[in-house]
């Protein structure tokens, strides 16, 4: 049965558990239509459009 050699320090057991949180925020574009802030290859919230096109009514 495989046994730790050593005892793992808490230094490491931390930057082990921390690497998830090095992740990076999703990137934002610009609408083409009312240039509001969106996430790539969605259809825009604000507008409804996406690729120069309404996709769904907004009130």
């Amino acid at each position: 049965m495989a046994v730790p050699k050593r005892k793992t320090s808490k230094s490491k057991r931390d930057m082990r558990r921390a690497s998830n949180s090095k992740m990076s925020a999703p990137n934002l574009m610009e609408c083409p239509q009312c240039h509001e802030a969106k996430l790539p290859h969605r259809v825009c919230s604000s507008c409804g459009y996406y690729k120069n096109r309404e996709v769904k009514e907004v009130k």
